[in-house]
């Protein structure tokens, strides 16, 4: 008579490994989002099935880490069927209008952050805000968050992580009221950076990179509309570097799109990255291998600009404007007002006067000094600035 397996450390009783954990994960999901069962579009179980074998067979998770990364499955699973649900009950959502959208790109550790953060301040504008990233429903007003079930478990989630990693903090800051990535968008199709940031799985890594993803940037619409059907006058501003991978997949689906490209040293931004990457693989993994994650990554975000720069090659250099990190560092609103005259924005006296108080009261370091170097990654400089001499050539950037 055979004996039945134990269940590794981390996953829920029963649960033999994440290769087979398929319909556990789907049952998880919906206790979890009280019983609802539509996940809508069914694309996203490719995503999902490659990175179930990457997580068991590649992945070195520490018994918490598989905790974490069970909890990182279920959760975007959950999102599908509380949002799936909400569009159900009102369809008329998705005639909500999403017109000239202002996206901000570019290679990761360039600025975006600070600048998204900037933004956030304008009120004539709608950015996506951390917790209705993580929990998509129409936005409703200010006054209520505070009380909101789902803003009080962002506040707790974020407060768990850092004080998980302090350092954290310095590296990326996030808010549960503050603009964020559209990372937990892309996740609902499970084709996100994400899963190759918090775990090895260089399968879906290569599985990923190369996608079309399309259909989860038809979700990230569907999802927007969601959000922003209580504010529908309000232009969009988005931010997240991985749009530059997929700016292909973007165009198709938002053809209007007007893309802030953030541009910088890509030496001073990989060692950058890399450190991010080894703090937040740190409370998944064990047996951290710096130089694996900047070789791997040094590939896909050199790979990822020459996308973008083929897609600029192809299509009209009108929907894009280049913001250099140095630029906008020397004069955060002037960028801004830059940016918004080239895209038929306009900054009111009241939003400039809002973005300058936030820029005065958020000086660079004010959660910390992010340090990092070469010597740490394991690569060279030589490498990287070989690696995205075409990207550098195109955009006439310099070694800073």
């Amino acid at each position: 008579m055979s004996q039945k397996r134990p269940t590794p450390s981390g996953l829920p009783a029963g649960v033999e490994g994440f290769g087979a954990a398929e319909q556990a994960l789907h049952q998880a999901a919906s206790a979890a989002a009280g019983g609802l069962d539509d996940f809508g579009d069914p694309s996203y179980l490719e995503g999902l099935r490659v990175l179930l074998d990457a997580y068991q067979h590649e992945a070195k998770f520490s018994n918490t880490g598989r905790q974490m990364a069970w909890q990182g499955l279920v959760q975007p699973l959950r999102a599908r069927l509380r949002s799936q649900h909400l569009i159900r009950q009102n369809p008329s959502v998705l005639e909500t209008e999403i017109h000239r959208p202002l996206v901000v790109t570019g290679l990761v550790r360039t600025g975006s952050t600070a600048l998204h953060h900037l933004l956030g301040q304008d009120p004539d504008i709608q950015v996506l805000e951390y917790w209705l990233s993580v929990n998509p429903q129409p936005r409703p007003p200010r006054d209520e968050w505070e009380v909101h079930p789902d803003y009080q478990a962002c506040v707790a989630e974020l407060e768990a992580m850092y004080a998980a990693d302090p350092s954290l903090k310095a590296i990326h800051f996030m808010s549960a009221d503050g603009p964020e990535e559209c990372r937990h968008f892309l996740s609902q199709g499970f084709t996100d950076d994400a899963f190759e940031v918090n775990a090895s799985v260089p399968t879906y890594t290569q599985w990923y990179e190369a996608k079309n993803i399309r259909d989860t940037y038809l979700r990230h619409r569907d999802l927007l509309k969601l959000v922003g059907s209580t504010s529908p006058e309000k232009r969009w501003i988005l931010k997240y570097p991985v749009h530059m991978k997929n700016l292909g997949a973007l165009f198709e689906v938002y053809p209007d799109a007007c893309i802030v490209q953030t541009h910088r040293d890509p030496t001073k931004v990989m060692s950058s990255y890399v450190s991010l990457i080894a703090g937040f693989r740190a409370l998944f993994e064990e047996d951290i291998d710096r130089e694996a994650i900047a070789r791997e990554q040094l590939e896909v975000w050199a790979t990822g600009a020459e996308h973008a720069i083929e897609v600029r090659r192809r299509g009209d250099e009108s929907s894009f404007f280049d913001l250099h990190f140095q630029e906008f560092m020397g004069d955060p609103v002037g960028s801004v007002k830059r940016f918004y005259e080239r895209f038929d924005l306009e900054l009111s006296e009241e939003g400039e006067k809002r973005l300058r108080a936030w820029q005065q009261g958020n000086p660079q370091g004010k959660h910390g000094r992010h340090e990092h170097s070469f010597d740490e990654a394991g690569i060279s400089r030589g490498e990287v600035l070989e690696r995205f001499a075409a990207y550098m050539d195109y955009f006439d950037l310099k070694p800073e």
